[in-house]
């Protein structure tokens, strides 16, 4: 099966690289404020959600126990009224498994997932979320981008993350040290055409959390 490999280079300082699969434990060292998993994606399934029409991207919000979100997922594609196919299927179980790994890393049973299809410059200033963790997949278009600033400045080196690479962020809440200067933002799409596909993963403390 033909296979497109993300790669990135020359990230920000606190920015770490590894392998998908691999143990996610390394996001918790001191000085690891971001951690990208790099990985290799099908092409054909890169080739499906770039080619489907904009209305049959999935698209919801939901706060649930993680024994829930099999389901979960499903019925947002459901919804949505995605087509049900071999690569539907690689982007339910591909969110699943990084919902169940995200929630092993932090600990917690439940989880918000957001679902969020973009045409418009959201998020387009640079910041750091007020979260403890957030991890964040683009399936489709223009992936979120990263960097160091300081002074309430934006970053004089800009990095953007390919498509469907995940990276997990620390937000605001977090309590270690020392203070990361890495922000993010999504990329300004407007007036361009382009329709993002972003995968949003919090956890939350309950069932009711708002979403």
């Amino acid at each position: 099966m033909n296979q497109v490999t993300t790669r990135v280079k020359a990230v920000p300082i606190g920015v770490k690289l590894q392998p998908f699969q691999s143990d996610l434990e390394r996001f918790k060292a001191p000085d690891c404020a971001a951690l990208i998993m790099q990985r290799s994606i099908p092409n054909k399934t890169v080739q499906w959600l770039t080619e489907l029409p904009v209305d049959k991207l999935p698209s919801g919000r939901v706060t649930a126990a993680v024994d829930e979100l099999r389901y979960v997922i499903e019925q947002i594609c459901s919804i949505g009224k995605m087509p049900r196919c071999a690569e539907r299927s690689w982007l339910e179980a591909d969110i699943l498994e990084m919902a169940e790994r995200f929630a092993y890393l932090m600990g917690t049973r439940y989880l918000r997932l957001r679902l969020d299809v973009i045409s418009t410059n959201a998020c387009r200033k640079f910041h750091r979320d007020a979260v403890t963790v957030r991890l964040i997949c683009t399936y489709r278009g223009s992936a979120t981008q990263i960097g160091n600033a300081s002074n309430a400045q934006d970053p004089h080196i800009i990095k953007q993350i390919p498509s469907a690479t995940p990276i997990l962020l620390r937000g605001t809440l977090w309590s270690e040290h020392p203070y990361s200067h890495l922000v993010h933002r999504s990329p300004p799409i407007e007036g361009t055409g382009e329709n993002r596909l972003l995968l949003v993963i919090d956890t939350a403390e309950s069932p009711h959390d708002p979403i």
